[in-house]
């Protein structure tokens, strides 16, 4: 993964995650667990999902991978191995995976829109699985966003910002039902549920959408001077809001569409 997506803020990220936790939690519950499975966290960030996962495997474990050293560590101090025997955190890639075949599934939520090469992450799950092993991801789809993505394009061809972000190109990669349709068999694995989910992000005001753009945009604010990223916040949030205003009770809401995958191993 390209190192700006490394530059994640750990403590920033936990404060204005939410939306990630909750859609994490309503993904879990989708895996019926037994207890004694082996699971594979792909993208693990702060590790609350990771440890929530490890709280319904008293008889198995749960091993938490992250490219950013910064979530690693956090995730380490947080949910110590000492207390926490079947949950350990690794540094690596979800790209190139380097793990034996010992794992019963693999879980991602909110991560694989970062990555642009989903066959290669698909390859070193499939190594990494026993036989019988599932998948079930959930990421960014086609569509996520629009509405924000289009205003954050009209800020950065301003006058104002356009110096910054010549040559520019958006991290996120957001793919489609037909996309895994055609990746799924070639990676050795069956299909059984691919679809785009429409979801809700709510926040509570503007300052929450803010925290949420500079936790999770930096992509873009890290090409502005710290001083200007502030008002860089301000002006996307702002025009963002004419677009679709807060609501009766002042939240804010972004159209978000999930694409959830489920497959096994062929």
């Amino acid at each position: 993964m390209e190192s700006n997506r490394q530059n994640w803020d750990a403590e920033d990220y936990a404060r204005n995650s939410s939306a990630q936790l909750e859609w994490a939690t309503e993904l879990m519950a989708k895996l019926a667990l037994k207890g004694d499975e082996a699971i594979l966290d792909i993208g693990c960030g702060d590790g609350k999902i990771t440890a929530e996962l490890a709280r319904h495997l008293p008889r198995g474990l749960v091993v938490g991978i992250d490219a950013s050293p910064a979530m690693v560590a956090a995730s380490h101090t947080r949910f110590p191995p000492e207390k926490n025997p079947n949950l350990c955190f690794r540094q690596m890639d979800a790209a190139h995976l380097e793990l034996p075949e010992e794992f019963d599934i693999a879980f991602s939520t909110s991560v694989l829109h970062w990555v642009r090469d989903h066959r290669a992450v698909l390859q070193g799950v499939r190594r990494c699985l026993r036989p019988g092993g599932r998948i079930l991801f959930q990421m960014g789809g086609r569509g996520n966003a629009e509405e924000m993505f289009s205003v954050v394009q009209d800020v950065i061809r301003s006058p104002s910002w356009r110096d910054a972000f010549v040559g520019f190109e958006a991290p996120w990669h957001f793919y489609g039902v037909e996309d895994y349709q055609t990746w799924l068999p070639q990676c050795g694995f069956t299909p059984v549920r691919i679809e785009l989910v429409p979801k809700d992000m709510r926040h509570d005001g503007p300052d929450q959408l803010k925290g949420w753009m500079r936790t999770t945009w930096f992509p873009y604010t890290d090409r502005i001077p710290v001083a200007r990223r502030e008002p860089f916040g301000d002006e996307a949030v702002e025009k963002y809001l004419r677009v679709l205003p807060v609501d009766e009770q002042g939240r804010t809401h972004m159209k978000m569409v999930r694409l959830e995958v489920e497959a096994v191993v062929t």
